[in-house]
């Protein structure tokens, strides 16, 4: 029970989050903008650990977009579970989950079991 206590604490600070600028997830504008046209390009994909992850092969100026939105997408995991009292790992789940249910039709995604899905 205490995990899906945390669970659910995490995902309640992801909320908070979300109505928030999505300047925590991205670094640049530009790095936003190459992810998003990597996504629609079937190359990026969200991860239900709430990371990007790369589909297939991507320049290097994408992978290094998707590390960059990474590194601040962990910032902000570690701030939500230093808020909520969760583990990093359960607030990027619960990010992970929210993250995968916004993914429109046409685009991947990277299932729990570790797969490759397209939505």
């Amino acid at each position: 029970m205490p995990a899906l206590r945390n669970f659910l604490l995490a995902l309640i600070g992801v909320l908070a989050l979300a109505a928030a600028p999505t300047s925590g997830f991205a670094q640049t504008g530009a790095d936003k903008a190459a992810v998003d046209a990597a996504k629609a390009h079937g190359q990026v994909g969200e991860q239900a650990d709430g990371y990007l992850g790369v589909v297939k092969g991507s320049d290097p100026g994408v992978t290094a977009a998707v590390a960059a939105i990474n590194k601040g997408r962990a910032q902000l995991y570690a701030s939500i579970a230093a808020k909520t009292g969760v583990s990093v790992q359960d607030a990027a789940s619960a990010a992970g989950a929210q993250l995968i249910a916004k993914v429109p039709p046409g685009q991947y995604y990277k299932t729990a079991a570790g797969g490759w899905a397209l939505k």
